[in-house]
């Protein structure tokens, strides 16, 4: 049974990360059933949606000669350049129409600075910029997160590593979530993860 202090992080489970989409996470869709079964388990449920303007430097359309997937150096590091999803205001950007977000007590919007991506649900890509979602979940007396949702080796990576980091007990239940796998990223995030202290299941 869930304790009052755990608590349910759903990372972007968008279209434009499902099936048709722009970015699609192979099965991302698949995710679907298995979170709406769980919210019932969890007293505090938290959504996350990326949102981005529609000339994000995030997207190979803002580099000239840049293709997807290339990458390059911003000024707080490499960045994957990705195809433009998940723009403000569109389609792609919604939640998949499946996905019952009725129970979400909070929808945390990020990526929305043009000049930063932000993949953690914690911290954009420069690992300083806040979102605040942590002390959302401090004022809440959270103490424990499960993490799923899409994809495993990016956004639910990075934020699963910074909630250990931040001194949660993170679980990642890798029934609800689906890679991009991107030149073997998913046994690296995994690794990652492992070492932060996060705890998989269901993989």
């Amino acid at each position: 049974m869930a304790h009052h202090d755990h608590a349910l992080l759903v990372i972007d489970v968008q279209n434009d990360f499902c099936p048709g989409g722009a970015l699609p996470v192979p099965e991302g869709d698949a995710v679907v059933p298995v979170i709406n079964r769980m919210l019932g388990e969890f007293p505090l449920r938290i959504f996350t949606q990326d949102w981005h303007p529609k000339d994000h430097l995030s997207f190979a359309s803002a580099h000239p000669g840049k293709q997807p997937f290339e990458t390059v150096e911003m000024p707080y590091g490499p960045q994957v350049l990705w195809p433009d999803h998940c723009v403000q205001g569109t389609e792609g950007a919604d939640f998949h129409p499946d996905l019952d977000t009725t129970p979400g007590q909070l929808i945390l919007r990020k990526g929305w600075r043009r000049e930063i991506d932000s993949y953690s649900a914690f911290f954009e890509n420069d690992r300083q910029t806040v979102t605040g979602l942590h002390g959302w979940l401090q004022e809440h007396g959270v103490k424990a997160l499960t993490i799923v949702g899409l994809a495993t080796d990016f956004c639910v990576h990075y934020s699963a590593v910074d909630a250990a980091r931040l001194g949660y007990e993170v679980t990642v239940d890798e029934r609800a979530c689906r890679a991009i796998d991107l030149d073997g990223s998913l046994e690296k995030a995994r690794a990652a993860m492992r070492a932060a202290g996060v705890r998989l299941v269901g993989g």
